[in-house]
């Protein structure tokens, strides 16, 4: 019989998640390959653990996946505002150019999400927090040292910016992680704060960046640099926050020993419909919130603002607001799994898609307001300028629907599987207990499978907005604009026909608060 090591500041009970005095048993398999700190039982549906010993074991581990994922999003969107400065610090880089530098590492961070999810059954999500968090040195070192150089290569660039998708995979795993901490009746707030504290990672990078490295001040708070961009040292800030992440991770989380689950157990998930049809919900949710994010900066520079005079132009500078969409379908990702925990994730869910149906083509309207390609005509970035409280207004509006979305699809997830184990099993009988369990381990997988096929968006949305196979630059993003809001439409009509049509299937799952 083994025990597992105190967490630090917590009683023996808590950190080995049984009552004080409880001694944690695991296999001998188990303790073999195992060291460090591992909670041997963990029961967070069991009322009286959760109240006890577990919600402030959960609170604590939850809190550091947040920083850790907040992190890891600020690190895969640093191409996304730092790639508009990029052609001021003497890079010659096209518009098409630039796009594929800031959807690269969305591709990247896609597919990096299923194996950084089937890792944290296999290492223990406190050990692959330090990992997942060690690795952000990659992406941020490599960028400080091709932004010093202008003579890099594109295809340097390229590869550089590809690595910033390890950040994008971090989420896939803190959500894994975090879904096997908490209750079914809290995984909806629990796993849309998780969620929110990384998205916000994407707004606080677009904030900052301009001002650590010089290029803008904070609407006049905070002055530019008169010595010119610095773009490397974002590189070092964040840097150093991935060591101090890594720390945290090693000092202050734990691993579940209940967390296990086999590959072949795991991969079960993508032989479920549900699985992709989530996935396929999710593109619209997340996809559009990561690849709205990326592109912004850019969207306002091309339409909205010209470099003369310098140093801030004329027209709009993309650098005081470019941030604020990240920021808002951030905030509003708790949001949607609150209303996902009261009133039912499907609901809520086309609710969203209804709104960004409807945001999106207010979007439009005001883009066929605009005269196409500022350039460099001062003249026209002030007549365009007019127009951008309502092109900012209704894409914030975008940004709020998506945020919502993501919440209450994330809410989904663990509720459906749970689901389907209850309609196969009898009630208070170890098949149901064992059933329960599993579906919390595929729910898991689910996440990251989901998350993956999700983040696609964050990759195609850059290059429709680009469409090198256009001409006209403003042509291709109302292009592309209008087949975003037909893609939500049949997202809103599935979300409808599979989960809230009056059908057996559907009427099961609603009842079921999905």
């Amino acid at each position: 019989m083994t025990t597992t090591a105190p967490s630090p500041g917590a009683s023996t009970g808590a950190s080995t998640g049984a009552p004080a005095g409880a001694p944690a048993t695991t296999d001998a398999g188990a303790t073999a390959r195992r060291t460090g700190r591992w909670i041997e039982d963990w029961r967070p549906e069991d009322p009286e653990f959760w109240e006890s010993t577990g919600r402030s074991v959960a609170r604590r581990n939850l809190a550091w996946s947040i920083f850790a994922e907040h992190l890891g999003f600020s690190v895969w969107l640093i191409w996304s505002v730092s790639s508009a400065f990029l052609v001021s610090m003497g890079f010659d880089f096209t518009a098409q150019q630039l796009f594929l530098l800031i959807a690269l590492p969305n591709l990247v961070g896609s597919l990096l999400r299923i194996p950084y999810t089937f890792a944290v059954p296999k290492f223990g999500g406190r050990n692959w927090t330090m990992v997942s968090a060690g690795l952000l040195l990659v992406p941020t070192l490599l960028f400080a040292y091709a932004v010093q150089h202008p003579g890099t290569p594109y295809w340097l660039f390229c590869l550089i910016a590809a690595t910033a998708g390890l950040g994008g995979g971090n989420f896939a795993s803190s959500m894994a992680n975090i879904n096997f901490f908490y209750p079914a009746a809290k995984k909806g707030a629990a796993l849309g704060l998780n969620a929110a504290g990384g998205n916000i990672g994407v707004a606080l990078i677009q904030l900052l960046l301009p001002v650590i490295v010089g290029g803008a001040g904070i609407f006049g708070m905070v002055q530019a640099s008169e010595g010119g961009i610095h773009l490397e040292r974002a590189a070092w800030v964040y840097a150093g926050l991935a060591v101090v992440a890594t720390f945290a991770a090693w000092r202050w989380m734990d691993n579940l020993g209940t967390a296990v689950s086999r590959p072949r157990e795991q991969l079960q998930v993508v032989r479920n419909r549900q699985t992709w049809i989530m996935a396929f919900l999710y593109i619209g949710t997340f996809g559009s919130f990561i690849g709205y994010s990326a592109a912004m900066p850019l969207l306002i520079k091309l339409n909205f603002w010209v470099p003369d005079p310098a140093p801030l132009g004329t027209g709009i500078f993309f650098a005081y607001y470019a941030f604020l969409g990240a920021l808002v379908g951030s905030a509003t990702r708790p949001l949607g799994g609150w209303l996902a925990d009261k009133y039912g994730g499907a609901k809520v869910t086309l609710g969203a898609f209804t709104g960004m149906i409807g945001f999106t083509l207010a979007v439009l309207w005001t883009l066929t307001r605009l005269t196409p390609n500022p350039g460099q005509d001062p003249a026209i970035a002030t007549d365009n300028q007019s127009w951008f409280p309502w092109f900012l207004g209704f894409f914030l509006c975008v940004f709020a629907a998506t945020g919502i979305g993501n919440g209450s699809t994330y809410k989904m997830i663990p509720a459906i599987w749970r689901t389907q184990a209850e309609r196969a099993t009898t009630p208070s009988t170890p098949e149901r207990a064992s059933a329960l369990d599993l579906a919390t381990k595929q729910a898991s997988a689910a996440i990251g499978v989901i998350g993956a096929v999700g983040a696609v968006g964050g990759f195609l949305i850059p290059l429709a907005f680009s469409a090198p196979w256009v001409a006209d630059p403003m042509s291709a993003t109302k292009g592309a604009f209008l087949v975003f809001t037909a893609f939500y439409v049949v997202c809103a009509a599935v979300t409808y026909g599979v989960f809230l049509r009056r059908t057996a299937g559907a009427t099961s799952l609603a009842r079921a608060g999905i």
